[in-house]
């Protein structure tokens, strides 16, 4: 067995408002009802400032809540350079997002920095498409793809770092 060691795991998408904070509540809920909270910390943060210390966006509030997920208490950030030392897994909802991620590494980047769906074996998705200019529909896509790839993620993680 893997000696047991904290993790952290930073979701990432533009403004900070829909697809990471829908990530990061979910994985929060699902680590939280696997009894791991205490040895995985979960953030989200954009890669552009549009939304700084705004709450997610109501439409994406009000699609994970009625799945039972939480999203009030996140507050939008931009991505520092801190987090590419501070957390494990840097996480992309998107490829655009990732290669600006990837351009802003420094070379003390201790990160793996990836999209979230590569942990996603069951998706036929690469990326988790951003809902902000359409409808609800949208915003229940985002949830049905991060839910299935959260799963998966907290399994990698549990198998291969915890």
């Amino acid at each position: 067995m893997v000696e047991e060691r904290n993790i952290s795991v930073l979701f990432v998408c533009l403004g900070n408002i829909c697809r990471s904070p829908t990530a990061e509540g979910v994985f929060r809920k699902l680590v939280a009802d696997a009894g791991l909270a205490e040895k995985i910390h979960i953030d989200s943060a954009g890669t552009h400032a549009f939304h700084s210390s705004e709450p997610p966006d109501r439409r994406a509030q009000a699609a994970a809540l009625r799945r039972g997920f939480e999203l009030s208490d996140i507050r939008a950030r931009r991505v520092s350079a801190n987090d590419y030392e501070q957390f494990d897994f840097i996480l992309a909802m998107d490829g655009d997002n990732l290669a600006v991620l990837r351009e802003r590494a420094g070379e003390e980047c201790t990160a793996t920095i990836r999209l979230f769906l590569d942990f996603s074996e069951s998706s036929r998705e690469s990326e988790v498409p951003d809902p902000y200019y359409g409808g609800t529909a949208g915003f229940e896509r985002v949830l049905d793809i991060v839910e299935a790839a959260a799963g998966e993620l907290l399994r990698h993680i549990r198998e291969e770092r915890l």
